[in-house]
């Protein structure tokens, strides 16, 4: 059989650039960063590098990169440590609102990856007011939504740049400037976008930024956050004064290394890559509109990522078409990798207007190894275990 991987959104493979890069850290180059002896000392210059390689790529400075075990405790530090440096001060090195200052706010969008929205649950429970901000049947938040919220002066706004669900970019740009007039801290999750639309903090007002490896030809265990020079925050964990005192623990230089020549590559490649997955995607799409009855695209009137799309069926039990197209060799997913194993609707799908929560919802995401021939035979097998599932579903018991 020709097996079909369309879950690239989930992980992709890392790149032989990016093996060939890690390989000297992961045998003799194994000193500690933070020794003062020579094994240590090559060690730091080598992850000074990686940090100077990625923050050119982000178009920050060197200083404002914070290296992270993922893109999810990124997040978590971008929305948590900025939460508690906001609320009670703390932030190593920085100052944050003084002890007992008013209760603050903490907005959100209503389809961001669960390290975001649990991470502002968190704050929640720990006394902050949670404004989640809904969208609309494309999944695109209002603008004027965020400026209503603005009101209150959050703790942190936070509206991830592309879903990794349905795709949906966001209008970033629009919302990082109203919060930079209102001197409200922006957060986006760009976990997804980088490398697939232009992402730089020298052309958007952010002032937190996180990526990941693993989503972009990198390793898997390691992400960054962007954190402009100013903005305060408190570290998660406490220990060691690594990366700025806001992540203590022995960096990875291998993992660094394997992220910032990742990242590179990535931007360097996005624009003809995006061109490149778009054409595919469109494609795939319209075979799949054309040949399964009664199937709809979600969010496929919105600006959304190059290699996302996300397949409404009715008729059809979710897992049922998930397993069913795994056996015949795609490889595709009901939603977000992190909430494998729920039975529970898709935060995400929930929230758009109009879309029926008993419908079954897929997502294929494409990569840097996806070909037509690949979509094609994907269209196809998707077709017949669509067919399959629905005539199992109306058979009687």
């Amino acid at each position: 059989m020709n097996y079909i991987y369309l879950d690239h959104a989930a992980s992709t493979a890392t790149r032989a650039e990016v093996h060939a890069a890690m390989e000297p850290f992961l045998g003799e180059r194994y000193g500690n960063p933070s020794s003062i002896h020579r094994w240590g000392r090559l060690a730091r210059n080598s992850l000074e590098e990686a940090r100077e390689r990625l923050a050119a790529a982000l178009g920050a400075k060197r200083r404002e990169v914070v290296f992270t075990g993922s893109g999810t405790e990124a997040d978590n530090l971008a929305i948590l440590g900025r939460w508690r440096a906001h609320q009670y001060g703390g932030a190593t090195g920085q100052t944050g609102s003084p002890p007992g200052s008013t209760r603050a706010t903490m907005v959100v969008s209503a389809i961001e990856h669960k390290a975001v929205s649990e991470a502002a649950r968190q704050a929640a429970r720990e006394g902050a007011e949670l404004v989640v901000l809904g969208v609309d049947e494309a999944g695109l938040v209002a603008v004027d939504a965020v400026l209503e919220s603005l009101s209150a002066r959050p703790a942190v706004v936070s509206v991830m740049w592309g879903n990794n669900e349905i795709g949906t970019v966001q209008p970033v740009p629009a919302i990082g400037a109203a919060c930079r007039e209102r001197g409200v801290v922006f957060h986006t999750d760009a976990v997804q976008a980088l490398g697939k639309v232009r992402v730089s903090v020298s052309e958007v007002a952010c002032d937190l930024l996180s990526v990941s490896g693993h989503k972009i030809g990198g390793p898997v265990g390691v992400g960054a956050l962007y954190v402009r020079e100013g903005v305060a925050l408190a570290p998660l964990a406490h220990g060691g004064g690594q990366e700025r005192q806001l992540r203590p623990g022995t960096e990875s230089v291998a993992a660094a290394v394997g992220l910032a020549c990742a990242a590179e590559l990535a931007v360097a490649e996005q624009e003809a890559e995006a061109a490149r997955l778009s054409a595919l995607r469109n494609d795939f799409e319209q075979r799949v509109l054309a040949g399964v009855p009664d199937v709809a695209v979600n969010a496929g009137r919105a600006p959304r990522l190059p290699h996302v799309s996300n397949v409404r069926v009715p008729g059809v039990d979710g897992e049922a078409l998930v397993m069913g197209l795994d056996l015949e060799g795609v490889a595709v997913s009901g939603g977000s990798a992190c909430s494998s194993g729920s039975n529970a609707p898709s935060p995400v799908i929930a929230a758009l207007r109009g879309v029926a929560r008993t419908e079954a919802n897929v997502r294929f995401s494409l990569g840097r190894t996806t070909t037509a021939e690949d979509l094609h035979l994907a269209a196809d097998r998707f077709r017949a275990v669509v067919a399959r599932c629905r005539q199992e579903a109306a058979a009687p018991l």
